[in-house]
């Protein structure tokens, strides 16, 4: 039989799909991946083989998951089209990863997942596949001609999973997807498609309402050495965290508890299309506004903003599935050479729904505080700015004589018009 390793979640798609895929003569070996989703991992097991699958692989990821890419992302500051952390993005190539691996461990000629054809995840399976393993085949039942003759939506997957005996919680009631790992849970799809659509308190499943979060603050102090967090204190009951992925999750349990890391939006999807998801993602939000913090007065300013330049094209990258490619090895690389001192400490105040730095201190710090005072001069010669302003200027006054010599009356015209309305005239 030919051989085939599966990302089975143990919802309705992969449920399907492994049954189909074993109907069609295939020999499926189910992998499930632990990334920290609240599910019943033994359970999902016994699903998995009594739907077909000749042998089932659990693999608890959530160490690597946190230090192998959550924490990378956090050093070049992800962050797609300025608000999403990337969570999804972030957990797929490390099952890709795990995946091949299981593959080349089991013989396996074949790969598949239950990515839908519209999506970004099936690019990011399939490009970590090729990057890691090319001679892999791919399945993608999405995308396959006869799977797709056979399933138009949900009711018709519900159909054939009560034909087939297979156990799931899903409906066709049901009003959105989600995904969840460590980092974030993702709702999308359903009623959510509607952008005028406000969800309600029902669509969200980790984070208080910051209206309901506790009316008290919580002081944090986060330690940070070479761009990486590496214990969070407490300071109103002491308690300590220093292992990644206890503090990960005590970061996570923190911001869940007082309403932080809540977004809505509509994004670029990387095959055109815009989609709305709604994201909680509390212990990466506090993480990365402390680590930008601290940045602030341990980070060179033109490093600074160079990295801040290609962090634009990093998130880029990481949303559509491009882990594992030789430009992300140059970012990561460089990145990590801008991180060198950034370290120190950031104190958080977490109140309702917000993160607000209130102190920090580094010991590689190039922050002068005699320099920067406007009370004391530090060594500064005030009189040097007059030069530093007038060769700044040198390129101004040129532009502006070609402007003069081009049209000398409208641009002066230009001049009085702007005048008149600004006097109201």
């Amino acid at each position: 039989m030919k051989k085939v390793i599966l990302a089975y979640s143990g919802g309705l798609d992969t449920s399907v799909i492994l049954k189909w895929l074993s109907e069609k003569g295939f020999e499926v070996i189910a992998f499930v991946a632990n990334l920290g989703q609240k599910e019943d991992f033994k359970a999902i097991e016994r699903k998995a083989l009594s739907t077909g699958a000749s042998k089932v692989y659990v693999e608890d990821l959530r160490r690597e998951f946190v230090t192998e890419f959550v924490f990378p992302a956090l050093m070049g500051n992800a962050l797609y089209e300025g608000r999403y952390l990337l969570g999804t993005a972030l957990s797929r190539p490390l099952i890709a990863r795990k995946q091949v691996e299981i593959a080349e461990k089991e013989n396996a000629a074949f790969v598949a997942h239950g990515a839908t054809g519209k999506g970004n995840d099936q690019v990011r399976f399939e490009l970590t596949y090729a990057a890691l393993n090319p001679f892999l085949k791919v399945l993608s039942p999405w995308k396959d001609i006869e799977f797709l003759k056979l399933f138009k939506g949900r009711t018709d997957l519900l159909a054939y999973a009560k034909q087939k005996c297979i156990l799931t919680r899903a409906t066709i009631e049901k009003p959105y997807s989600e995904d969840e790992n460590l980092m974030h849970i993702s709702h999308e799809g359903g009623k959510l498609e509607d952008p005028l659509y406000i969800a309600g308190e029902d669509v969200f499943s980790w984070t208080n309402s910051p209206k309901n979060a506790p009316d008290e603050e919580v002081f944090l102090e986060l330690h940070f050495r070479n761009g990486l967090p590496v214990k969070v204190v407490n300071l109103n009951d002491g308690s300590t965290k220093e292992d990644p992925l206890e503090l990960f999750e005590y970061l996570n349990r923190i911001g869940s508890k007082y309403g932080v890391g809540r977004v809505d939006m509509v994004e670029n999807r990387f095959i055109g299309i815009k989609s709305r998801g709604i994201y909680e993602t509390p212990g990466a939000t506090i993480l990365w506004i402390a680590h930008r913090d601290l940045e602030g007065i341990a980070m060179d300013k033109e490093v600074m903003h160079l990295r801040d330049m290609l962090s634009v094209k990093f998130s880029e990258l990481m949303y559509n599935g491009f882990w594992f490619s030789p430009e992300m090895d140059f970012l990561l690389s460089a990145f990590r050479k801008s991180q060198e001192g950034i370290e120190g400490k950031v104190n958080l105040i977490i109140y309702k729904g917000n993160v607000v730095p209130v102190s920090r201190f580094s010991p590689t710090s190039l922050y002068d505080q005699s320099l920067s005072s406007m009370d004391v001069d530090g060594g500064f010669d005030a009189t040097d700015s007059k030069g530093f302003i007038n060769i700044h200027a040198l390129r101004l006054r040129a532009h502006n004589l070609v402007l003069r010599s081009r049209d000398p009356f409208g641009w002066r015209r230009g001049i009085i018009d702007a005048e008149i309305m600004g006097k109201g005239v």
